[in-house]
């Protein structure tokens, strides 16, 4: 049985009660979250346009086991062809489950999967990969930016839009600190906005949008994702907003904080990505989305988080119905897409 679920402390209570109380637009307006002009919030005339996704990682175990023995688990072909039953609109693909991650897959197997997907009516909304930035060794950092050049080139190939980029750290690292030797936070931040540029000024040369996820302890409020941003100030740099990763006594505030600058999602089913902590809102957390005026896939990422009967085929389902669910109920008068 997993320990019971702790939230977390109200370090933070003025801003989320100020928070609270405005519309996400002026959160954003904020004076300590005023924008570079590369990190001005997304423009998107006509208002919200949604369309449900799914992210590969939601069956990462069936994917890793079929990499490891092809008579086992499924491969990405098969997730397209799942997505593509239950009417999905894109597909989120993980570049850890493409074969020989992480050397970039060869051209003839990147572009039978961009047919497939094509064939069967799904858009690819990005790939992403694993990297370290908040680490003390500038090898590893300086190899974390070569991987997002490698596969930013792959993402272009795939027509994906974004690439998801960690901040950091990755294992054998427990926290940022130790990742760094406890160097000062606003050193360590230094590292990544550099690493984080320098993959930026790549993507733009191939018409690729870094976007740096909210995963880890580092990023653990959505001030201190807004800041990163605005110290990379690049506007091919932007936010893959993990709803089930901000630590604080209301992500919801924090993630109406970020919606203006998000350029893709994951979309958790709880909000700490724990078994036991809160169930996510769909409803309210699709209203703060729509009023942040993004335009575009949510990809749905669903987790094991230890539950033994974790049956991906029936959790991501079940997520998807209440997606869906939420969609229809926050849907102006207009449709947006067949699936609500």
């Amino acid at each position: 049985m997993s320990p019971q679920y702790e939230p977390p402390l109200p370090t933070r209570r003025r801003f989320l009660q100020r928070a609270a109380l405005l519309p996400c637009a002026a959160v954003a307006g904020l004076p300590w979250a005023t924008a570079s002009a590369a990190l001005a919030p997304i423009q998107h005339p006509g208002g919200a346009f949604l369309k449900p996704a799914l992210n590969a990682f939601s069956f990462g175990e069936l994917l890793n086991a079929h990499l490891k023995d092809a008579s086992q688990g499924i491969d990405l072909f098969a997730f397209c062809d799942f997505c593509a039953q239950h009417d999905i609109d894109a597909v989120d693909l993980t570049g850890y489950f493409f074969p020989g991650y992480p050397q970039a897959p060869e051209d003839g197997f990147l572009y039978r999967i961009k047919r497939h997907a094509h064939d069967l009516g799904l858009a690819i909304s990005g790939t992403g990969v694993r990297n370290d930035f908040a680490t003390a060794d500038r090898k590893v950092r300086a190899a974390g930016v070569q991987l997002a050049k490698q596969w930013i080139e792959v993402a272009a190939k795939l027509g994906a839009p974004t690439l998801r980029l960690f901040a950091g750290p990755q294992p054998p690292f427990k926290d940022w600190p130790e990742a760094s030797g406890n160097a000062p936070r606003a050193e360590v931040e230094g590292w990544m906005a550099e690493a984080l540029r320098e993959g930026a000024d790549h993507g733009k040369k191939f018409g690729v949008i870094v976007a740096v996820q909210n995963h880890g302890d580092f990023l653990s409020t959505g001030e201190e994702h807004l800041r990163l941003l605005q110290r990379v100030d690049h506007e091919w740099c932007g936010a893959m907003v993990d709803t089930g990763s901000y630590r604080t006594p209301d992500p919801y505030a924090d993630i109406a904080m970020m919606a203006p600058y998000a350029v893709n999602w994951q979309i958790k089913e709880t909000l700490f990505g724990k078994a036991d902590a809160p169930r996510t809102d769909f409803k309210k957390l699709v209203a703060i989305i729509r009023q942040g005026g993004y335009r575009g896939y949510l990809p749905i990422e669903t987790l094991a988080m230890g539950r033994r009967n974790y049956d991906p085929f029936v959790e991501v389902a079940k997520v998807l119905a209440e997606m869906r669910a939420a969609l229809a109920a926050t849907a102006p008068a207009c449709n947006e897409s067949k699936n609500q």
